[in-house]
Protein backbone atom coordinates (compact mmCIF):
# COMPACT_ATOMS: atom_id res chain seq x y z
CA UNK A 1 0.00 0.00 0.00
CA UNK A 2 2.81 2.44 0.75
CA UNK A 3 4.34 1.71 -2.58
CA UNK A 4 1.08 2.56 -4.35
CA UNK A 5 0.93 5.99 -2.67
CA UNK A 6 4.47 6.77 -3.70
CA UNK A 7 3.66 5.87 -7.29
CA UNK A 8 0.59 8.18 -7.32
CA UNK A 9 2.49 11.26 -6.05
CA UNK A 10 4.79 11.56 -9.12
CA UNK A 11 1.75 11.17 -11.33
CA UNK A 12 -0.02 14.05 -9.54
CA UNK A 13 3.02 16.30 -9.83
CA UNK A 14 3.27 15.59 -13.53
CA UNK A 15 -0.39 16.48 -14.03
CA UNK A 16 0.01 19.80 -12.23
CA UNK A 17 3.06 20.70 -14.33
CA UNK A 18 1.14 19.86 -17.50
CA UNK A 19 -1.75 22.12 -16.50
CA UNK A 20 0.64 24.95 -15.71
CA UNK A 21 2.31 24.66 -19.09
CA UNK A 22 -1.05 24.73 -20.89
CA UNK A 23 -2.28 27.86 -19.09
CA UNK A 24 0.91 29.80 -19.85
CA UNK A 25 0.64 29.89 -23.64
CA UNK A 26 -3.12 30.53 -23.47
CA UNK A 27 -2.56 33.66 -21.39
CA UNK A 28 0.10 34.91 -23.79
CA UNK A 29 -2.19 34.46 -26.82
CA UNK A 30 -4.99 36.33 -25.05
CA UNK A 31 -2.72 39.27 -24.29
CA UNK A 32 -1.49 39.40 -27.89
CA UNK A 33 -5.06 39.39 -29.16
CA UNK A 34 -5.93 42.28 -26.85
CA UNK A 35 -2.93 44.25 -28.10
CA UNK A 36 -3.91 43.68 -31.74
CA UNK A 37 -7.49 44.70 -31.00
CA UNK A 38 -6.39 47.99 -29.45
CA UNK A 39 -4.06 48.76 -32.35
CA UNK A 40 -6.77 48.06 -34.95
CA UNK A 41 -9.21 50.43 -33.23
CA UNK A 42 -6.75 53.33 -33.48
CA UNK A 43 -6.23 52.74 -37.21
CA UNK A 44 -9.99 52.63 -37.77
CA UNK A 45 -10.48 55.94 -35.96
CA UNK A 46 -7.82 57.63 -38.11
CA UNK A 47 -9.42 56.21 -41.24
CA UNK A 48 -12.83 57.61 -40.26
CA UNK A 49 -11.33 61.05 -39.62
CA UNK A 50 -9.67 61.00 -43.04
CA UNK A 51 -12.92 59.98 -44.68
CA UNK A 52 -14.81 62.73 -42.87
CA UNK A 53 -12.29 65.35 -43.96
CA UNK A 54 -12.46 64.11 -47.55
CA UNK A 55 -16.24 64.23 -47.52
CA UNK A 56 -16.19 67.78 -46.17
CA UNK A 57 -13.85 68.84 -48.98
CA UNK A 58 -16.12 67.24 -51.55
CA UNK A 59 -19.15 68.99 -50.06
CA UNK A 60 -17.31 72.33 -50.22
CA UNK A 61 -16.38 71.78 -53.87
CA UNK A 62 -19.93 70.79 -54.72
CA UNK A 63 -21.26 73.93 -52.99
CA UNK A 64 -18.84 76.15 -54.94
CA UNK A 65 -19.81 74.52 -58.22
CA UNK A 66 -23.49 74.97 -57.42
CA UNK A 67 -22.97 78.66 -56.63
CA UNK A 68 -21.03 79.20 -59.86
CA UNK A 69 -23.71 77.46 -61.87
CA UNK A 70 -26.40 79.58 -60.22
CA UNK A 71 -24.45 82.79 -60.92
CA UNK A 72 -23.90 81.80 -64.56
CA UNK A 73 -27.59 81.02 -64.95
CA UNK A 74 -28.54 84.41 -63.48
CA UNK A 75 -26.09 86.21 -65.78
CA UNK A 76 -27.43 84.34 -68.81
CA UNK A 77 -31.00 85.24 -67.83
CA UNK A 78 -30.01 88.89 -67.33
CA UNK A 79 -28.32 89.03 -70.75
CA UNK A 80 -31.33 87.40 -72.38
CA UNK A 81 -33.66 89.93 -70.75
CA UNK A 82 -31.45 92.79 -71.94
CA UNK A 83 -31.40 91.42 -75.48
CA UNK A 84 -35.19 91.09 -75.48
CA UNK A 85 -35.56 94.63 -74.15
CA UNK A 86 -33.22 96.01 -76.81
CA UNK A 87 -35.02 94.10 -79.52
CA UNK A 88 -38.34 95.49 -78.30
CA UNK A 89 -37.06 99.06 -78.09
CA UNK A 90 -35.27 99.19 -81.42
CA UNK A 91 -37.38 96.87 -83.55
CA UNK A 92 -38.72 99.94 -85.38
CA UNK A 93 -35.30 101.35 -86.22
CA UNK A 94 -35.28 100.18 -89.84
CA UNK A 95 -38.94 101.12 -90.29
CA UNK A 96 -38.19 104.54 -88.84
CA UNK A 97 -35.32 105.05 -91.30
CA UNK A 98 -37.70 104.33 -94.18
CA UNK A 99 -40.24 106.88 -92.93
CA UNK A 100 -37.83 109.77 -92.45
CA UNK A 101 -37.51 110.61 -96.17
CA UNK A 102 -41.30 111.05 -96.27
CA UNK A 103 -41.06 113.64 -93.51
CA UNK A 104 -38.18 115.35 -95.35
CA UNK A 105 -40.22 115.58 -98.55
CA UNK A 106 -43.20 117.09 -96.73
CA UNK A 107 -40.90 119.71 -95.18
CA UNK A 108 -39.37 120.52 -98.56
CA UNK A 109 -42.81 120.81 -100.14
CA UNK A 110 -43.91 123.19 -97.42
CA UNK A 111 -40.79 125.33 -97.88
CA UNK A 112 -41.28 125.43 -101.64
CA UNK A 113 -44.82 126.72 -101.50
CA UNK A 114 -45.03 130.49 -101.95
CA UNK A 115 -47.04 131.83 -99.08
CA UNK A 116 -47.99 134.98 -100.97
CA UNK A 117 -50.03 133.02 -103.51
CA UNK A 118 -53.58 132.70 -102.17
CA UNK A 119 -54.23 129.75 -104.46
CA UNK A 120 -51.52 127.76 -102.70
CA UNK A 121 -52.36 128.77 -99.15
CA UNK A 122 -54.87 125.96 -98.71
CA UNK A 123 -52.33 123.47 -100.07
CA UNK A 124 -49.66 124.76 -97.69
CA UNK A 125 -52.09 124.44 -94.80
CA UNK A 126 -52.91 120.85 -95.76
CA UNK A 127 -49.23 119.90 -96.09
CA UNK A 128 -48.45 121.53 -92.75
CA UNK A 129 -51.24 119.61 -91.00
CA UNK A 130 -50.08 116.37 -92.60
CA UNK A 131 -46.50 117.01 -91.51
CA UNK A 132 -47.52 117.78 -87.93
CA UNK A 133 -49.70 114.67 -87.79
CA UNK A 134 -46.85 112.56 -89.16
CA UNK A 135 -44.32 113.88 -86.64
CA UNK A 136 -46.84 113.40 -83.82
CA UNK A 137 -47.38 109.76 -84.84
CA UNK A 138 -43.63 109.18 -84.80
CA UNK A 139 -43.42 110.70 -81.33
CA UNK A 140 -45.90 108.14 -80.00
CA UNK A 141 -43.33 105.45 -80.81
CA UNK A 142 -40.46 107.37 -79.13
CA UNK A 143 -39.10 108.68 -82.45
CA UNK A 144 -37.96 112.17 -81.56
CA UNK A 145 -37.01 114.92 -84.02
CA UNK A 146 -33.75 116.84 -83.59
CA UNK A 147 -33.92 120.48 -84.65
CA UNK A 148 -30.82 122.01 -82.99
CA UNK A 149 -30.90 125.51 -84.53
CA UNK A 150 -29.25 127.96 -82.11
CA UNK A 151 -27.94 125.14 -79.87
CA UNK A 152 -24.29 124.21 -79.25
CA UNK A 153 -22.87 121.74 -81.73
CA UNK A 154 -22.91 118.15 -80.43
CA UNK A 155 -20.83 115.72 -82.53
CA UNK A 156 -22.76 112.78 -81.09
CA UNK A 157 -26.05 114.10 -82.49
CA UNK A 158 -25.07 116.52 -85.25
CA UNK A 159 -23.12 116.29 -88.47
CA UNK A 160 -21.39 119.52 -89.48
CA UNK A 161 -21.64 120.10 -93.22
CA UNK A 162 -19.72 123.39 -93.14
CA UNK A 163 -18.43 126.09 -90.77
CA UNK A 164 -19.20 129.76 -91.27
CA UNK A 165 -17.60 132.77 -89.66
CA UNK A 166 -20.20 134.66 -87.69
CA UNK A 167 -19.21 137.37 -85.20
CA UNK A 168 -22.75 137.50 -83.80
CA UNK A 169 -22.81 133.88 -82.63
CA UNK A 170 -20.70 131.90 -80.24
CA UNK A 171 -18.23 129.56 -81.90
CA UNK A 172 -19.54 126.00 -82.44
CA UNK A 173 -23.15 127.14 -82.48
CA UNK A 174 -25.60 125.58 -84.95
CA UNK A 175 -26.62 128.33 -87.35
CA UNK A 176 -28.72 126.44 -89.88
CA UNK A 177 -30.30 122.97 -89.93
CA UNK A 178 -30.10 121.55 -93.43
CA UNK A 179 -31.75 118.26 -92.49
CA UNK A 180 -33.29 117.37 -89.14
CA UNK A 181 -32.09 114.39 -87.16
CA UNK A 182 -34.01 111.72 -85.28
CA UNK A 183 -33.55 109.42 -82.29
CA UNK A 184 -35.37 106.22 -81.34
CA UNK A 185 -35.62 105.60 -77.58
CA UNK A 186 -32.55 107.78 -77.11
CA UNK A 187 -30.49 106.00 -79.79
CA UNK A 188 -29.44 108.10 -82.76
CA UNK A 189 -31.13 107.00 -85.96
CA UNK A 190 -29.95 109.87 -88.14
CA UNK A 191 -27.77 112.86 -87.19
CA UNK A 192 -28.93 116.38 -87.93
CA UNK A 193 -27.02 117.95 -90.83
CA UNK A 194 -26.07 121.46 -89.76
CA UNK A 195 -23.97 124.49 -90.48
CA UNK A 196 -21.83 125.61 -87.53
CA UNK A 197 -20.42 129.02 -86.65
CA UNK A 198 -16.75 129.65 -86.05
CA UNK A 199 -14.80 132.61 -84.75
CA UNK A 200 -13.81 135.21 -87.36
CA UNK A 201 -10.24 135.00 -88.59
CA UNK A 202 -7.86 137.52 -87.01
CA UNK A 203 -7.03 140.43 -89.31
Amino acid sequence: MAEDKRDEEPLADAAEESMTDDQGPETTETDDAADVSEGGGSDAELSLEDQLEKLQEEVGLARDQALRAQAEAQNAQRRADQDVEKARKFALERFCSELLPVVDNLERALDAINGDDPALSSIAEGVDLTLKSFVGALGKFQIVQLDPAGEPFDPQLHQAMSMIENPDAEPNTVLTVMQKGYTLNGRLVRPAMVMVSKAPAAE
